[in-house]
């Protein structure tokens, strides 16, 4: 998979809700959205696979070669959401907010204070 994004990001969210958390299996989603950003599919465009949660405004585009989360236009093609982790290069910015923060999971507070390691523990 291999896009560009032409232009700038406008925010960046951390959503908690119940679909982001269960969408990535963790404490929260990592997206940058743009309303005049451009999407360009470099190479792997035949793998993206859309999903829509029936009921809700969710939805995602993922790999169906791997499964990772790749960027998506939303709300009726306006909006470029791409997820942070998904980009080969540094993200700039810092993150503007937390988003459904009444959905946190119950174990995601305080995490700065756990020891980090460099690799995997032996």
């Amino acid at each position: 998979m291999r896009y560009a994004v032409d232009g700038e990001f406008e925010r960046f969210y951390l959503c908690h809700c119940q679909h982001c958390r269960k969408d990535t299996g963790s404490a929260h989603a990592a997206n940058l959205f743009s309303s005049q950003a451009a999407l360009r599919w470099i190479a792997g465009e035949d793998k993206v696979t859309f999903f829509n949660l029936p009921g809700t405004r969710h939805s995602r585009n993922f790999c169906s070669t791997c499964g990772s989360a790749l960027p998506s236009l939303q709300a009726e093609g306006t909006l470029l959401v791409v997820p942070a982790g998904s980009l080969d290069t540094a993200v700039s910015s810092r993150p503007d907010a937390h988003l459904f923060v009444a959905s946190r999971a119950g174990w995601d507070a305080g995490l700065e204070a756990i020891p980090g390691v460099e690799r995997y523990p032996s």
